[in-house]
């Protein structure tokens, strides 16, 4: 990967229906090179997804809830079951299994509080699998994104 090829993914990171003509234009090259090594960097997976990023508020979601949980016991079941939950759940935004007090950080989008009991009732009350979870419920979006540094 050289300096062209990370020149066009920050672009792509913060556009990615950036046209390869457009492109082209701010890395000094042909919209051909551009697409061609827009096609190399995705058959080799070093672009994973290309997705539109939705407004949670727009779509009824103005509560983000960063959850810590931590498992009864870290079994390679429990782990199993937990992260199969966490995966189908449309609430959970992210999900990260982490090393620390928690065994997992989530990213949890609900309605209003009504929501999120629900949420933690079907979860983790009713979960044999829960030890503790501990909810930060997010006051204002500070930065988020996905963008990885290339320099």
């Amino acid at each position: 990967m050289d300096q062209f090829d990370r020149r066009i993914l920050e672009l792509l990171q913060t556009d990615c229906r950036a046209t390869a003509e457009v492109i082209a234009q701010k890395v000094a090259l042909s919209p051909a090179a551009v697409h061609k090594r827009l096609r190399k960097l995705r058959n080799s997976d070093s672009i994973t997804a290309e997705v539109a990023i939705l407004d949670p508020e727009k779509f009824g979601y103005p509560m983000r809830v960063i959850v810590e949980v931590t498992l009864e016991r870290e079994s390679l079941h429990e782990l199993d079951a937990f992260k199969a939950e966490m995966r189908n759940s449309p609430n959970v935004q992210q999900c990260y299994y982490t090393t620390g007090d928690a065994d997992f950080i989530l990213l949890v989008l609900v309605k209003d509080i009504a929501e999120y009991e629900r949420f933690t009732h079907r979860y983790f009350f009713e979960s044999k699998f829960i030890r503790r979870f501990q909810s930060n419920i997010v006051m204002d979006v500070v930065k988020t994104g996905m963008n990885v540094p290339l320099e």
